[in-house]
């Protein structure tokens, strides 16, 4: 009882933090998701400055620990003029690694897509372009979905790395609580447990669709 009676006046602090984690994953995801697709493009692209660029990217933003993204966006940047709130800053680093390591997935789903479909979308009269709109894109970004959605979740337990920079997210809120109270492995507990809410429920979608896709595969 006295374990749940901590947990009750922690609660409130802890749900702000939670709810700013959240956001700073849904921004990062729909910021890095639309460029990864983009870098997925242009890494096969037959120009060598759009190909060398884009793989630049996607090695750096895979290479670095995310850490190091954040600290570089935060406290990197200002020295060349910029100077990000933390939020921007977790927004900007989150959705750069997003970026680079969904390109990979995605492109691993463009190029899971039948050879057949292809040549079939060139045999009804569709260009290049829209070979790529109508056919295989569609079916790639299915094939990417679970790897996608499972590195969503990923993303969001990233963003307990945030309190490194100052953000005031759940990690940082719960870290606070312990250094005032002492009472570290209770609150600790409570931000694990409010983290597993939303990712094990996800994690067990990520498989339910895995078997679903797996089943119904364009072959």
């Amino acid at each position: 009882m006295e374990l749940l009676t901590l947990w009750k006046g922690w609660f409130p602090e802890l749900i702000d933090g939670y709810g700013l984690s959240l956001e700073v994953t849904a921004l990062s995801l729909g910021i890095g998701v639309p460029l990864g697709l983009v870098l997925a493009l242009a890494v096969p692209a037959k120009s060598k400055a759009i190909r060398i660029s884009a793989l630049t990217f996607v090695e750096i933003g895979r290479g670095a620990p995310v850490l190091i993204l954040l600290q570089f966006v935060y406290f990197g940047l200002p020295t060349a003029g910029l100077t990000l709130t933390s939020f921007a800053s977790a927004v900007v680093a989150l959705a750069c690694c997003t970026g680079a390591y969904t390109s990979e997935i995605i492109r691993a789903g463009f190029e899971a897509v039948p050879y057949g479909q292809k040549e079939a979308a060139l045999v009804i009269g569709l260009n290049g372009l829209d070979a790529l709109r109508f056919v295989i894109v569609p079916q790639g970004l299915r094939v990417a979905l679970p790897a996608l959605l499972g590195f969503s979740i990923m993303m969001l337990q990233a963003t307990s790395l945030c309190f490194t920079i100052a953000l005031p997210e759940l990690v940082s809120r719960a870290s606070n609580i312990g250094s005032t109270t002492f009472e570290y492995m209770p609150v600790l507990i409570l931000a694990g447990l409010m983290f597993a809410v939303i990712c094990i429920p996800a994690t067990l979608l990520v498989s339910v669709l895995e078997r679903r896709l797996g089943r119904h595969a364009v072959r």
